[in-house]
């Protein structure tokens, strides 16, 4: 039987769990620092041994709303958590804490981009909670070892409702996502490390049709290019099944990457299998105006908010605005380096060129990038006064920069005996002798093959080791040959 895979709609909507940067877990003092010996970070609390009583971590509970306002959410007033309850061996209390009726952020949307063009993804809440533990399974011979280190620490989850429509839409939501999460400083976006985990719920249906079709859960999801396979994969196991007229059982599903299959871990729970109630051991908590007002005072700029900036204030092409800002900390440093110069166009073309290659080769990231702001613009400022050629900047000072950035631009060029040269008797001398070296070559100019003074121009600049003034010598070479 032949399937046409174009006649069916994809219906996707995400679970993005994101672990909150707070030192202390939701409900107690312990560390919520990632690693350290198992079993270290835990408490009585964390434990949920009679008598111990949790108390709600009030950062947890600003950067969740941080997250909603940067997501256009209406803010909840007055939250309490409820216990859900379940059995596994990594959730010590054997219910997890979390917010059920009363998300603290509702609605809101994310606007992603994708080669189709912008639109935005309605989410249905963004809402606290506290982690399980951790089982590993590769420790012990035979048995399974627990690590509760992870219990308890704070997470927000942030559902979508059922607006994606591809693997690709799903990828550019989840890059979008973890940027805001990033720039926010709220989550580290770490999907190895699992401090953002995604749960991707599929359906499918033929187009043209409004009724969702039974949906199947995608989990253990630990990259945003592995969300897209799954998707891809999952979604045309589903289009197969109902092709064919088989029936899509509801379940939870695991994504086998080495594989590229998806396989059947349990059938889905509902949501009354949890036995929601209000924990009778937190008070509820209001959001006052006040606590409201302070938060939004405290988010920064955003990379939308930068892009605007960069394309109207400072001129700058849209990609190389919308580069700048895919990283944090790249458009930190760039907003530095603009306070030091106003040659944006060239800040801009150092941050995509030499330092990006110089970062990537010492495998480091942008936030211990060595080459302080105000270097990088003195050299900026070197190329511009004609002192240094950008090629000369780019591979032979700057990489000098990278290892000893305690150093001037202008010292190493001097050092080096790099400064360009302007004198025009030493640049006719240079010309002079790359002429006599190929008189062939100025005879064939002469006849009219203009293109060659590039290679004139190169010959200069090999015989001056990169000395000679470009704009010079293309001067003085073409009063020499026209004469």
């Amino acid at each position: 039987m032949t399937i046409n895979y174009d006649a069916y709609e994809i219906v996707i909507g995400l679970e993005v769990h994101a672990q909150l940067l707070t030192r202390t877990k939701l409900f107690c003092g312990d560390s919520a620092a990632f690693g350290g010996e198992p079993n270290t970070h835990v408490s009585p609390i964390t434990l949920g041994l009679p008598g111990s009583l949790p108390r709600l971590n009030g950062k947890a509970v600003e950067f969740a709303i941080k997250m909603g306002l940067t997501c256009h959410c209406e803010i909840e007033r007055n939250n309490y958590f409820a216990r859900k309850n379940y059995f596994y061996p990594d959730l010590p209390k054997g219910y997890q804490t979390s917010q059920h009726t009363t998300p603290v952020c509702k609605g809101g949307w994310v606007r992603i981009r994708t080669t189709a063009g912008e639109r935005d993804i309605r989410l249905n809440r963004i809402h606290l909670e506290e982690d399980a533990g951790k089982s590993i399974h590769d420790v012990i011979p035979d048995a399974t070892a627990i690590d509760l280190n992870r219990a308890g620490v704070p997470l927000i989850e942030i559902v979508t409702e059922p607006d994606l429509r591809s693997g690709d839409e799903a990828y550019a939501y989840l890059t979008e996502l973890r940027k805001t999460l990033r720039y926010l400083d709220i989550c580290d976006g770490n999907m190895e490390e699992g401090s953002m985990r995604c749960d991707a719920n599929i359906s499918v249906r033929l187009k043209g049709e409004t009724r969702l079709g039974t949906k199947v859960e995608v989990k253990n999801l630990n990259s945003i290019r592995n969300v897209r396979r799954a998707i891809e994969i999952e979604s045309r196991r589903l289009i197969e099944l109902v092709a064919t007229g088989q029936t899509v059982q509801q379940q939870t599903r695991s994504f086998d990457a080495a594989e590229g299959t998806t396989f059947a871990l349990r059938t889905k729970e509902e949501a009354n299998d949890y036995r929601y109630f209000t924990d009778p051991d937190l008070p509820p908590f209001q959001v006052t105006d006040a606590f409201l007002e302070s938060i939004k005072a405290s988010i920064p700029p955003l990379p939308e908010q930068l892009v605007q900036k960069y394309t109207r204030e400072l001129q700058l092409p849209e990609y190389d605005a919308r580069v700048i800002c895919d990283d944090r900390d790249s458009a930190a440093y760039f907003e530095q380096l603009i306070t030091h110069t106003t040659n944006y166009k060239a800040a801009a073309n150092w941050l995509l060129g030499p330092v990006r290659s110089g970062l990537n080769e010492k495998s480091m990231d942008w936030k211990d990038l060595p080459v302080r702001p105000e270097s990088l613009a003195r050299l900026i400022r070197l190329v511009e006064e004609g002192g240094l050629s950008f090629s000369i900047a780019a591979e032979r000072i700057f990489p000098v920069l990278m290892s000893e950035p305690h150093r001037d631009a202008l010292e190493i060029a001097t050092a080096l005996n790099l400064i360009q040269s302007s004198d025009t008797s030493e640049i006719a001398a240079w010309i002079e002798q790359a002429l006599a070296g190929m008189p062939d070559k100025v005879s064939e100019y002469k006849k009219g093959k203009k293109g060659l003074i590039g290679l004139f121009v190169g010959e200069v600049k090999k015989l001056s080791k990169g000395k000679a003034d470009p704009k010079l010598t293309n001067q003085l070479l073409l009063e020499k040959l026209e004469n």
